[in-house]
């Protein structure tokens, strides 16, 4: 059993003030194999202040400084690439090999993309060209409260922490307490980086105790959240009272639309195994696919052959299948969620509800494939964080906009079609922050985020070290 009960503040591991034990459990066994500390107001309030004090310093570092630690961290943080994937695959359950590829090696990639970014940024300069003695300058804008998820650990956790570095803000980082063991090797690597007492400091908690105090405590001055959305208003309305900055990174229920002019097995197929990656718990799952009604019947085929040829298998084992779901709770909700399915009648073509074929022990799911949905089904409607997909028909163009745009998120949507102006076109009209089209990836340092209640704000490269700064306009020195 692991005891990782202590904070890194100040500089320092330090053990509770007034924290509580908390069991962490491997989710493909449903055994405990660590134990941390959830902590209280002292322990929150002890890094709040260490991140306050160290500020004025932190601040006002050179950007070549800032690019030097960040560029120890990168190193550090590469040698520690196998130890962060393995505590990645055991916290959260990620196949090992994705674990150490996508997962390990998306706070990499975040990295090397804060450092190209900030070597690009100038801090001060002139309004506009021609006019003397009128600058702008971008300065840190404080101490910043970092609260982040479970399902992809490094990827958020380097998003927030790099581009605040970045900036020159000092900082608290309370993780997931579900998946926190990632988030205090990362401490240790901040610490071998020989960043200044202070800077930054972890605590671990729940959102109820230490999340909620960051958000509303004065002395922090910027709240960045990934994680549900109503999580999101919340933490939006205990911010207001002090009149915080908010940056907001929220659910999806991203719409897939296919249209009959492209190669619509190997687009569907695609669609699918991107829906069940990192087993469907990705904030910008394409987990609605939206296909011309020409092309249906072919795109349902292509589904559930997909998820009949998806493994689903230990976290440990070397390969290309997906692992369990983070915990017992969330197995519950997507257990759920697919009976509700069958309950309102879309039709089941592939997977249900249950355990897999010879593991009955782990949260383990079924990758499922729902056909003859409607926009009223709650599989439509809510999002699912599981391997779970829904498709619908449609019949022109028109309508494939409307029902892709017809919910509450906005996150990400992806279009599959042969012909560019189409895509220019749909694009154009879709109500989303990232849209990617035949498959096309997002490079590193893109902005990450979307409209309505996907969030507010973006994450990644410039964009992401924008969210920490404060913009000052200085008149008269020529």
């Amino acid at each position: 059993m692991l005891d990782k009960t202590k904070f890194y503040i100040d500089g320092q591991w330090v053990a509770p003030i007034d924290g509580t034990d908390f069991p962490v459990i491997n989710p493909a066994t449903e055994e405990t194999y660590a134990t941390i500390s959830l902590g209280g107001k002292k322990d929150a309030e002890a890094a709040i202040a260490a991140a306050k004090a160290a500020f004025p310093a932190w601040s006002v570092t050179t950007v070549e400084i800032r690019i030097q630690y960040l560029e120890k961290l990168l190193a550090v943080y590469e040698d520690r690439m196998q130890d962060m994937a393995q505590a990645i695959s055991y916290e959260m359950g990620a196949p090992i090999d994705m674990s150490l590829s996508d997962q390990a090696g998306s706070g990499r990639g975040h990295l090397k993309a804060f450092i190209r970014a900030l070597g690009s940024i100038e801090f001060q300069r002139p309004l506009r060209p021609g006019v003397e003695g009128q600058d702008i300058a971008f300065e840190a804008a404080g101490v910043a409260a970092l609260i982040t998820p479970w399902n992809w650990p490094m990827n958020q956790v380097v998003l927030k922490v790099g581009a605040a570095l970045a900036a020159g803000c000092t900082m608290v980082l309370k993780p997931s307490e579900i998946a926190p063991m990632s988030s205090i090797l990362f401490a240790e690597c901040i610490d071998a980086a020989g960043f200044p007492a202070g800077v930054f400091n972890m605590v671990n908690g729940d959102g109820a105790g230490v999340g909620s105090l960051l958000s509303a405590h004065p002395d922090i001055d910027v709240v960045s959240f990934t994680g549900s959305t109503r999580a999101g208003v919340l933490i939006s309305k205990a911010a207001a009272d002090t009149v915080k900055t908010v940056s907001l990174e929220l659910g999806g229920k991203s719409p897939n639309l296919v249209f009959d002019d492209c190669d619509v097995t190997a687009a569907v197929a695609r669609g699918a195994a991107f829906c069940f990656n990192n087993t469907g718990q990705s904030c910008n799952a394409a987990s609605r696919m939206l296909v011309e009604r020409s092309a249906y019947e072919l795109a349902i085929e292509a589904a559930a052959a997909t998820a009949a040829a998806t493994t689903v298998d230990l976290p440990s084992k070397p390969g290309n299948h997906i692992g369990p779901l983070v915990s017992e709770a969330q197995f519950n909700k997507v257990q759920g969620l697919i009976q509700s399915g069958i309950d309102e009648g879309a039709r089941l073509v592939a997977g249900g509800v249950g355990r897999p074929e010879g593991l009955n022990r782990g949260w383990f799911v079924k990758p499922t494939v729902f056909a003859d949905t409607t926009q009223d089904m709650t599989i439509i409607r809510e999002e699912i964080f599981g391997p779970v997909l829904a498709i619908m028909p449609f019949d022109t163009e028109e309508e494939a906009i409307a029902l892709a745009n017809d919910t509450p998120y906005g996150l990400a949507a992806y279009i599959q079609t042969g012909d560019m102006d189409r895509a220019r076109r749909v694009a154009a009209q879709l109500r989303a922050g990232m849209i990617q089209v035949n498959g096309a990836s997002r490079i590193s340092g893109s902005p990450f985020g979307g409209y309505k209640q996907s969030g507010v704000g973006r994450e990644g490269g410039m964009w992401g070290i924008e969210e920490f700064l404060e913009i000052k306009t200085i008149s008269g020195i020529v």
